[in-house]
């Protein structure tokens, strides 16, 4: 049988200087441009029309935005969708929401009106056309944002029954550090949330959660087995035990996603985006992320003598060249 990655002995822990000052220069200016101009959300949140048109021949796209806003319909958004000859139009001018609410003409009659006067009705087919009133709109960005709470409270619940509080902080700290940088990655990338990608968010929580955890049931067992070794070389241990079944389960994770980028269509890959660069950065935080942070809080808040854990305070704080090789923690005085 195949065996990769197998007897590695490398030193991950030493390397968090590196991964942090990666994922600080990362999230930060992702963090500041959301702070500054959000993001772009799908017709289920915003309200509004969308349509999606076949046209006989591609048409100009400025042409076809200069027709929609001689017809009164200002400030739609206007792209191909798949091939030349497709076009999706999203109309979401606050105004054109309130008129769908109150039952006025439909922005959607107004669009085809436009077209077939520009173009004839002949010359195009609506292959869809949605419309999501604002209170709607409103109403599914609150469940969204109510179901990633609840997703993150779970999580707590379960690594405050899985493991000893600070394992829990450190996998918890980890989690958070997953969910901001695919939030910076979502912001670089100009994704549009939509409902696909909100079960992306929770999806590559959950991955990340099952990672860090993975490592740390490693951690929690070579503790009780390697009782003469200290927590840094333990860490290290731990993770490169786990590193063949890491790759393993990211590659063919991946190469499913992959599949869903290239053959998936418009719809499915914003999707299929969010799933693969949380993969990725999830197995980066339960690698760099996870261990350098237990072994500061382990650090920080030694135990007290006959208190319950994992860690001792022989394997703590062992030998004088334990000490030179641990890496000063964030924080630490």
């Amino acid at each position: 049988m195949l065996r990769i990655l197998h007897d590695t002995k490398v030193d991950f822990i030493r390397l968090w200087r590196w991964s942090t000052a990666i994922t600080a220069l990362f999230i930060v200016p992702g963090l500041v441009l959301i702070a500054i101009s959000g993001f772009r959300y799908s017709i289920e949140f915003t309200g509004g029309t969308l349509m999606r048109l076949e046209f006989t021949t591609a048409p100009d796209v400025g042409d076809v935005r200069t027709a929609l806003s001689e017809a009164g319909i200002s400030g739609a958004e206007i792209q191909t969708f798949g091939t030349p000859r497709e076009l999706q139009v999203r109309a979401q001018d606050a105004q054109h929401v309130e008129q769908q609410s109150v039952g006025a003409e439909s922005v959607a009659q107004r669009i085809r009106a436009a077209l077939d006067a520009r173009y004839g009705a002949d010359a195009y087919k609506v292959t869809r056309t949605e419309g999501v009133g604002p209170r709607i709109g409103a109403e599914l960005r609150r469940q969204a944002l109510i179901a990633i709470v609840l997703s993150f409270a779970v999580t707590l619940i379960y690594l405050a029954w899985r493991f000893e509080w600070r394992f829990g902080v450190a996998a918890i700290i980890a989690t958070i550090h997953d969910i901001l940088a695919t939030l910076a990655f979502m912001k670089y990338m100009n994704l549009e949330v939509s409902l696909f990608v909100v079960g992306a968010v929770l999806t590559v929580i959950g991955y990340s959660l099952n990672d860090t955890v993975v490592v740390f049931d490693r951690v929690r067992e070579n503790l009780k087995l390697q009782r003469r070794m200290s927590l840094y070389d333990i860490l290290n241990l731990s993770v490169n035990e786990t590193l063949p079944r890491t790759v393993m389960t990211g590659s063919t994770t991946l190469a499913t996603l992959l599949a869903l980028l290239i053959f998936g269509g418009e719809v499915i890959r914003p999707f299929a985006w969010v799933l693969t660069y949380g993969i990725l950065v999830g197995t980066f935080s339960s690698i760099f992320v996870a261990g350098p942070v237990l072994l500061w809080i382990e650090r920080r808040w030694q135990r007290k003598a006959g208190e319950k854990g994992g860690v001792s305070h022989a394997q703590l704080e062992q030998t004088g060249q334990t000490k030179r090789r641990d890496p000063e923690p964030v924080g630490t005085r």
